[in-house]
């Protein structure tokens, strides 16, 4: 496992997750072969920690199935084709994640404000090409990065929010020096969200926009393991702490990083937080507690039905009313009396 520093911390910390031992594939195939069922009840004939690692094994086998949470390294490299009618730039910029950062780049109307598009875990910026388009109809200028490890962004491993913080950091500086004196608006989706709020602190953001947030990755952890094992949820839930160990020593990232509900009290901007009420990997509860940490100017946008998904997809006409009334109300520039 590579190291490094992240946010001025060394990422072999002794505060890890858990050891470093690497997963056994002799584990894995005893424990996930042919035998192998998430659902059946022969779920405790082997040992919890090698339980964990099949499970853990599972996720970064099948990505796209998982892609709402672990997206281990989007298998998607080229930048996609840039929606018809928008002139997107293929751009890039250095990010202290330690790559090089490919994104869309689109100019809109001097004055208008600029919006920072931060993606989710497994997927990439053309899964908001649906945001960019509406927003640029209104006049924003619009940037769309590949955060670290997903598209087109080079990145040995996803660490939802932690080292992408560092993109959308320098994503953030990328818009400041091309649209000097634009006022920016961050839309933070899932892990997009996370990071504009993680690292060394949020965003220098005018206005936030957070989608389906989890509050800590423990409770995210739990939420799906308990989803995906179906009737044995309460299992799932007891193998948090397990796969939580493998996963930390995995990504080089400790526990305590990753907890926005300990960061959202310093977002001082405007707020639109919103979720779906079926989220089963962010029920609304966990929503809710992390918008009752957020101080200052906040609103809350329950979306009836939506699970975990692509909200602007899952109601487009509401999304952009809304969404769109709040980046022009606070990114606009003061108009002369």
């Amino acid at each position: 496992m590579a190291s490094g520093t992240v946010n001025g911390r060394s990422a072999s910390s002794s505060r890890r997750w858990g050891s470093e031992r690497p997963l056994g594939t002799e584990q894995i195939a005893a424990a996930s072969g042919t035998s192998y069922a998430p659902r059946s009840c022969d779920l405790f004939d082997v040992d919890v920690e090698v339980k964990a690692r099949a499970v853990l094994s599972i996720f970064l086998i099948l990505p796209l199935c998982f892609a709402c949470f672990l997206g281990g390294g989007s298998s998607t490299k080229s930048p996609g084709v840039p929606v018809p009618s928008l002139k997107m730039e293929n751009v890039a910029f250095h990010s202290g994640s330690g790559g090089t950062i490919r994104a869309w780049f689109v100019r809109g109307a001097r004055g208008a404000g600029a919006v920072l598009l931060l993606h989710g875990a497994g997927s990439d910026r053309k899964s908001m090409s649906g945001r960019a388009a509406f927003l640029h109809a209104l006049g924003f200028t619009v940037l769309a990065p590949d955060l670290q490890g997903n598209g087109e962004s080079p990145g040995d491993h996803v660490t939802y929010g932690v080292r992408e913080s560092l993109d959308a950091s320098a994503a953030m500086d990328f818009l400041h020096t091309e649209m000097p004196g634009e006022r920016v608006g961050v839309i933070g989706v899932s892990m997009g969200g996370a990071a504009s709020v993680l690292g060394s602190g949020p965003l220098p953001a005018d206005a936030f926009v957070l989608e389906s947030v989890y509050p800590t990755i423990r409770q995210a952890l739990s939420d799906r393991l308990a989803t995906w094992f179906g009737p044995l949820g309460f299992a799932g839930r007891w193998l948090t702490s397990p796969v939580i160990s493998i996963l930390g020593s995995e990504i080089g990232v400790t526990e305590d990083e990753l907890k926005p509900i300990d960061r959202i009290g310093e977002v001082h901007v405007p707020l639109l937080m919103i979720a779906g009420t079926a989220d089963r990997y962010t029920p609304l509860v966990e929503a809710e507690s992390l918008f009752a940490h957020a101080r200052g100017t906040k609103s809350f946008w329950a979306v009836d039905g939506a699970s975990h998904e692509d909200i602007h997809a899952y109601q487009p006409l509401e999304y952009e009313r809304r969404v769109g009334s709040f980046l022009e109300r606070y990114l606009r520039a003061a108009q002369p009396q």
